[in-house]
């Protein structure tokens, strides 16, 4: 299947996993209330934690890994099987530091109903192995599937959370989404591998496992480590929100990620077969149609922020809205961060820089979630955030401009954000209007979608013409 079909797979896929809680969102925040939705916020927060432990490199190597081997079925089966096996000794450990952190941990004993479920979340992940048909790139399957059991999650969610009280309900559904995932590809996996345990090799992967799992548990010091330290340090409300004001944000980003999620097995055949002049030319487009759509989404969201919260969680959640425009350049920083090191510094195996990059972030991360979150809870987690990731997509880009002489394309953000002028106009214009009501928004997106195409004709027309051929 081709780069364009499996984009098109993943994009559907990597937003439905943000459309869909958009989609139930609004009704719960009101059902749950404030607190109700920073409690789950807060335990779920931890438990994602402990699946980052559990499941260290999986997500990279596993995909690296199993795209190699595809076409030799005895292969394919020896590494699925070892990395496995890896994900399931390191989730076994993780169940236990869980269950112990649980019985003496105060802040987390005031929730052990919650983490209960929770501990089932991480068992179930172990089985989840999404990595294994991102490898293969499979994404048609999993994407039909992830439709499938999510639309009788968001069902269900209508039909049994009707009280503020049954937020422990809202969670069992949560960890019961992940389960019937795991059940299917579990169960589909068999038509591609069967477990081999006389060929598992642990000692071939577990290096990359545990360096790229590193850098993984070093980002998270300054993204999902955040919601932990904030939960600990101030109070569930400033965690719902911080987590209301990042749902925007990772809805954009989804669909940028999907497409660095399809090139990334692409671009590690290309790297292995040295082909660097189709991995520049790529890379060139990935850049463009990261600023092509992100710039005037960044605009709308940022300048809107007040109306998009309020329609998403109502009223109560007003100490979301500038933590929101805090973190939307970060739709334009973490594009450029997974172009230079998910599409480039993987392929090419620098898991060294990498392993730097996300200690570097990490450092700022932690520095300034000590400094600032104690003071300005979640704006200050929101401004630890952005500083990180800053800090990360320096790094990264000195190591490509070693290793390939890959420079960030400076002239091109120029001209993207110069480009933003219209956009800005249209939103300044807006402020004229009395109140936003639904067809004023109607205005500004036809507005905008107007200005898009004639700013970007030039682009958009060849990949249109090469589309339908």
């Amino acid at each position: 299947m081709g780069i364009k079909k499996n984009f098109v797979y993943n994009s559907i896929l990597t937003a439905s996993a943000f459309l869909f809680p958009l989609i139930t969102y609004p009704y719960v925040s009101r059902v749950l209330g404030v607190t109700n939705i920073g409690i789950c916020n807060f335990v779920d927060s931890i438990i994602n934690y402990f699946i980052l432990f559990s499941s260290m490199g999986i997500g990279v190597v596993g995909i690296r890994e199993v795209a190699k081997a595809k076409g030799n079925s005895l292969r394919l089966s020896k590494v699925f099987s070892s990395l496995w096996l890896l994900v399931a000794i390191m989730t076994a450990l993780m169940l236990f530091i869980l269950l112990i952190a649980t019985m003496f941990i105060p802040q987390l004993k005031e929730y052990t109903s919650l983490m209960m479920i929770g501990a089932c979340k991480l068992i179930g992940n172990l089985f989840l192995i999404e990595w294994f048909y991102k490898g293969i790139e499979d994404f048609r399957y999993i994407t039909y599937r992830s439709l499938f059991v999510k639309t009788a999650y968001v069902i269900c969610v209508f039909i049994f959370v009707r009280e503020s009280t049954d937020y422990l309900i809202y969670y069992v559904l949560s960890a019961i989404l992940v389960a019937f995932n795991a059940v299917f590809n579990m169960f589909y996996s068999r038509n591609f591998v069967r477990f081999v345990w006389d060929k598992i090799t642990l000692k071939e992967f577990q290096r990359p496992f545990f360096i790229l799992g590193a850098y993984a548990l070093l980002t998270s010091m300054y993204t999902s480590f955040n919601v932990v330290f904030l939960g600990f340090t101030s109070n569930v409300t400033e965690v719902a929100y911080y987590t209301t004001a990042t749902k925007f944000h990772g809805i954009i980003l989804a669909f940028f990620s999907a497409f660095t999620g399809v090139m990334l097995p692409r671009m590690s055949v290309l790297v292995s077969e040295n082909k660097m002049e189709e991995v520049r030319h790529l890379t060139q487009k990935s850049f463009e149609l990261l600023f092509m759509f992100c710039i005037p989404l960044i605009v709308f969201f940022t300048f809107f922020a007040p109306e998009m919260i309020r329609l998403v969680a109502g009223d109560g959640y007003e100490g979301a809205i500038t933590p929101m425009r805090m973190v939307m350049p970060l739709v334009l920083i973490i594009g450029l961060e997974q172009i230079l090191i998910i599409q480039l510094l993987m392929p090419l195996r620098n898991d060294k820089a990498i392993l730097f990059n996300s200690i570097v972030g990490a450092m700022v991360g932690l520095v300034f979630n000590i400094v600032l979150v104690p003071i300005w809870a979640a704006e200050g987690s929101a401004m630890v955030w952005l500083v990180s990731e800053v800090a990360v997509l320096l790094s990264a880009s000195y190591f490509l401009q070693k290793q390939i002489h890959l420079h960030i394309p400076l002239k091109k953000i120029l001209y993207a954000l110069i480009s933003s002028f219209p956009y800005i106009l249209l939103c300044w214009i807006s402020t004229f209007v009395d109140g936003k009501g639904i067809l004023t928004f109607v205005w500004i997106i036809l507005g905008f979608s107007l200005v898009f195409v004639l700013i970007n004709l030039r682009t958009l027309y060849p990949l249109y013409m090469q589309y339908k051929k």
